[in-house]
């Protein structure tokens, strides 16, 4: 399970305060359940939890198995919501060096002409035997032309067709909009294999979608437990909701006091990229008529030696959240050396990962009493399990506070701004 502790937060509102955005948060819960506000035609990521599809399930898991079997390399093609989830959850559950079955690649989210370069490079070195690499892609666009997916899938695409003439068909999974768009048109000429983006999610909500549990099934992740467990939080949050009603309410409040940034901390390097997919969650959720609180996200304790500083002692308008793992101690613990000449033997036989948790806590003591108001959320153990409670629970908890905020959490106007842009400079017509 998850835990959520607001206490400290808490301590910077008055209760007047906390009572008003409690209310509010309150009637955003109905605004979502009830399907009364604004975009909620958007609400397919909570449809699709209400009525699991199973046979779904099994095709993603079937088709990954396969992969696995055979795949040297696995590429996920896409940018924002079309790979942050996937990649956060294989991050999160996966070892932080080697791999077991393929290695997972991600191209489509950058422009970088080095980058695609030395990707097709390293494609064209041997595999460990000495054999030419078994490569598969995953494309991943509801339009097929997203400036930034569309170029890199079509040289990896042109690389595939040079490689593997005879079966490229089989080695590009396509996962996108049902009807329309460019990719349906690429399926149609050339056989690839198709997975459907639901039109009623949006990017940043469909990891628990083909988008996120194919290549999550691809890394040797069981995407049964983690979607079930997203299930299970869904079917007790909807009955018990309080816990995410006082966290909305929480952040709200604290919107309303004039905090505009939340840093997204952890002393677990592996969840830095489920950082990364809260910052688009959150960020492109709430960050519209001129309110939201910025994300920004921070990995301690290397990030308390450049922020530190500005954590404890600066501009006090931000809030820290805290995303914890509490598992008991184990692996590499300290040694007693002869000499102490690093004056380290006091912390002889104590686990890092006990060490670790203590500069947690120290920190979290020092930063909320240097004025920020701070919540922690606790992941009980790192396995699918729990990442799947928690994927939901984020879900559901930024639609209810930016219900609060009075803005509409599935859309992002401002992201074609740019695009616009950037379009006209290329001389797109």
């Amino acid at each position: 399970m998850i835990e959520v502790d607001v206490s400290r937060a808490k301590q910077f509102l008055t209760d007047a305060e906390f009572a008003d955005a409690h209310s509010q948060a309150k009637e955003s819960f109905s605004t979502v359940i009830n399907k009364t506000g604004k975009g909620a035609e958007w609400l397919g990521w909570r449809d699709m939890l209400e009525d699991p599809n199973d046979a779904k399930l099994e095709q993603l898991d079937s088709l990954a198995s396969d992969i696995r079997a055979d795949a040297d390399v696995f590429i996920v093609c896409g940018i924002g919501g079309s790979y942050l989830g996937a990649r956060a959850v294989i991050d999160a559950l996966s070892d932080f060096f080697g791999h077991n079955g393929p290695e997972i690649l991600y191209a489509g989210h950058n422009m970088s002409g080095k980058y695609l370069e030395e990707l097709l490079e390293y494609l064209d070195q041997s595999n460990e035997e000495g054999e030419p690499k078994s490569v598969y892609l995953n494309v991943i666009s509801k339009s097929g032309t997203t400036l930034e997916t569309a170029l890199s899938f079509r040289m990896i695409r042109n690389w595939m067709e040079q490689k593997y003439p005879d079966d490229v068909h089989d080695r590009i999974i396509c996962t996108t909009s049902a009807e329309g768009g460019a990719l349906n048109e690429l399926i149609k000429e050339n056989g690839y294999q198709k997975f459907v983006i639901p039109d009623d999610v949006g990017g940043r909500f469909s990891v628990l979608t083909p988008v996120g549990l194919l290549p999550i099934a691809v890394a040797g992740i069981d995407i049964r437990t983690l979607f079930y467990e997203a299930v299970s939080k869904y079917e007790e949050l909807d009955q018990n909701p309080e816990t995410v009603i006082e966290y909305a309410a929480v952040k709200y409040a604290l919107f309303e006091k004039g905090k505009t940034v939340d840093v997204l901390t952890s002393f677990e390097p592996q969840l830095r990229s489920l950082g990364g997919w809260l910052q688009q969650l959150l960020g492109e959720s709430e960050g519209k008529e001129g309110k939201g609180m910025f994300p920004a996200v921070a990995t301690y304790s290397t990030d308390l030696h450049s922020l530190g500083q500005f954590m404890q002692q600066g501009p006090r308008n931000l809030m820290e959240t805290f995303l914890i793992i509490d598992s008991p101690p184990n692996g590499v613990t300290v040694e007693e050396m002869d000499g102490d000449h690093d004056g380290l033997n006091y912390l002889s036989g104590r686990s890092f990962q006990d060490i670790n948790h203590r500069a947690f806590e120290g920190t979290l003591k020092a930063h909320t009493e240097g004025g920020v108001p701070t919540v922690v959320v606790t992941l009980n153990k790192l396995n699918a399990q729990h990442i799947g409670e928690f994927i939901y629970f984020y879900e559901l908890l930024t639609a209810i506070y930016c219900y609060c905020l009075g803005v509409i959490p599935f859309n992002q106007p401002g992201v074609e701004n740019y695009k616009r842009e950037m379009y006209k400079l290329l001389g797109k017509k």
